[in-house]
């Protein structure tokens, strides 16, 4: 496969459109459609969704990754892995709050792309090959990843008795539902930021599910309730990351363990 191609293809994923990947690369938007032509036609199908933003199609999902792969393995060839290296992560919201960042302060110099999901969603990035690495609840490997069990991340219903209203990250965000089903019809607050989700619950906005070690403490110095003692959810997350050998993958996978041990179950 033709790298130029290759590399051409990713940088239109990336950013969206055949113009800025050119300004990306030093070509012209002409040269880059070349190229991708002639790569969709060496693979006989259609890889790009000509749209605003440029996506793949389930085709071209496959070759996202392949390329992510081997832009990553060339540079850790040539000696460059640690000078800028693109490392695209997904993580979910309570883990990027808590316990994730120390652990990419842990292997500095690659560039991190941290996105944010549900993480019961969180795989689905690196299925599209989005993501090179990902914290997930998702128990089944994705193709052409390994797996890594972390722990259990335990969560406590809190807030104030009278509390007539419940606190969600986003729509997805189904895990007050999980452990009261009885509160499922109460009216909704989103609020998608974690330290405003936590904020939102001390000023009584609402009552919500908060991670332990961060509800314990609250809880101790008067500014929520437990509304359920006793009573707790657990949420067992992965860490799912491209089986490639990769040396920067392999020290963040241990990076990753590291910091998640003090705070997982």
């Amino acid at each position: 496969m033709d790298f130029a191609q290759l590399a051409t293809f990713q940088a239109v994923i990336e950013s969206g459109s055949f113009d800025a990947a050119a300004r990306e690369l030093h070509v012209t938007p002409s040269a880059v459609s070349q190229r991708i032509k002639a790569l969709e036609r060496s693979v006989g199908q259609v890889l790009v969704r000509r749209a605003k933003p440029c996506v793949a199609t389930p085709a071209g999902e496959a070759l996202v990754r392949f390329a992510g792969q081997v832009a990553l393995l060339e540079r850790e060839a040539i000696g460059q892995a640690r000078d800028g290296t693109r490392v695209s992560i997904v993580v979910n919201a309570d883990s990027l709050h808590t316990w994730f960042l120390p652990a990419l302060a842990a292997v500095p110099g690659p560039q991190y792309e941290l996105h944010t999901d549900d993480e019961f969603y969180t795989a689905d990035l690196l299925r599209s090959g989005t993501a090179m690495a990902a914290v997930t609840a998702d128990d089944t490997a994705v193709q052409g990843c390994r797996i890594e069990r972390l722990g259990a991340m335990r969560y406590l219903a809190v807030g104030r008795p009278d509390d007539r209203a419940m606190i969600r990250y986003d729509r997805k965000d189904r895990l007050q539902h999980r452990l009261r089903p009885d509160q499922a019809d109460m009216p909704e607050h989103f609020v998608p930021s974690a330290s405003a989700f936590i904020e939102a619950i001390r000023l009584g906005l609402g009552w919500g599910l908060v991670p332990e070690w961060i509800a314990r403490d609250d809880i101790a110095a008067g500014r929520y309730a437990d509304l359920e003692p006793g009573r707790h959810l657990d949420v067992p997350l992965h860490w799912q990351y491209w089986r490639i050998g990769s040396e920067v993958l392999d020290e963040l996978t241990a990076a990753v363990k590291a910091a998640a041990a003090p705070y997982l179950r």
